[in-house]
């Protein structure tokens, strides 16, 4: 969800305004193997997995740099 942003147009920012759209989505999951299987199923608004798989290092990288501050 952090990244959202309604004036960018990268495929990471669009995948996350749409997940942002879709009520069904696992959102407060952090479990990879949840998320990928429901995007596998339900995630016709996101053009390829590798697209996942960007947010998902994204999301990683993010959460080491949070943990390694506190």
């Amino acid at each position: 969800m952090t990244e959202r942003d309604p004036h960018k147009n990268d495929e990471v920012t669009k995948f996350a305004n749409d997940v942002y759209l879709d009520v069904s989505f696992p959102k407060q999951s952090e479990n990879y193997q949840e998320i990928s299987d429901y995007l596998e199923f339900y995630g016709d608004y996101l053009s390829s997995m590798s697209v996942f798989d960007n947010a998902w290092e994204r999301y990683l990288e993010r959460n080491q740099t949070l943990s390694s501050s506190n």
